[in-house]
Formats: C-alpha cells, structure tokens, sequence
C-alpha cells in the first residue's frame, strides 16, 4: 500500500513581522520533491501578503510560486480589512465550511502557528 502523502499545513505567522515562512519554505520544497500533495491555510496574520494592490513580500512570494493549493480564510481576511477581490489569484478564499470539508479528507495536518 502506497504511503498517503497529503498534507495540509495551517499557517498563521505574518512575514512582515516574522521570519516563519522562511524556515517553513525548505520543509515544503522537499516534500514536494517527494512527490507530496501539499495545501496550505493561510489563517490568521499569515494572511497579511497576499494582497496584489500591496507588495508581496519575497518569501510569500517564493510561496505563490510552489506547486501547492492555497487558501485564506475569509473571516480573517474581513478582521484584517483585505477583500477577497484583491488577494493574489492563486490563493482562493474560504470559509469554515470549506476548511472542515478539505480537513475531513487530509490525511496529515501540520499547525505551523
């Protein structure tokens, strides 16, 4: 039976204010290269980036432009004034509903918070 390798990262850090993303990065590359489906929630401040009308800083940059499924959740773009029409188009906003539903069929969850 072959190993499952979804994973579903939940992250929370703002680059801004922190260098998470730089140290989680090498983690995702490599697990990719392992041939790893990869997801990742951007909740809390680790929405902060990802809006196009702003500069995107270069480490979520680097992010945007791996081979993983990214998702915002919605009510922390809202308490962070970010509309979900402006956020980079590779990241697509969601809701609770939509989180339990892609949680409910991952099999490895990693908070990274």
């Amino acid at each position: 039976m072959a190993e499952n390798r979804k994973i579903l990262y939940l992250f929370g850090y703002s680059e801004i204010t922190g260098t998470h993303l730089k140290r989680l990065l090498p983690i995702l590359k490599a697990q990719i290269a392992k041939g790893s489906q990869i997801g990742l929630v951007l909740i809390h401040d680790g929405v902060i980036g990802i809006n196009k009308k702003g500069n995107i800083p270069e480490m979520m940059g680097e992010l945007l432009s791996l081979n993983v499924a990214i998702y915002a959740m919605i009510p922390d773009l809202q308490a962070r004034g970010i509309a979900q029409e402006s956020i980079h188009d590779k990241v697509k906003p969601i809701g609770y509903d939509e989180l339990i539903d892609i949680i409910d069929v991952t099999p490895k969850i990693i908070s990274w918070m």
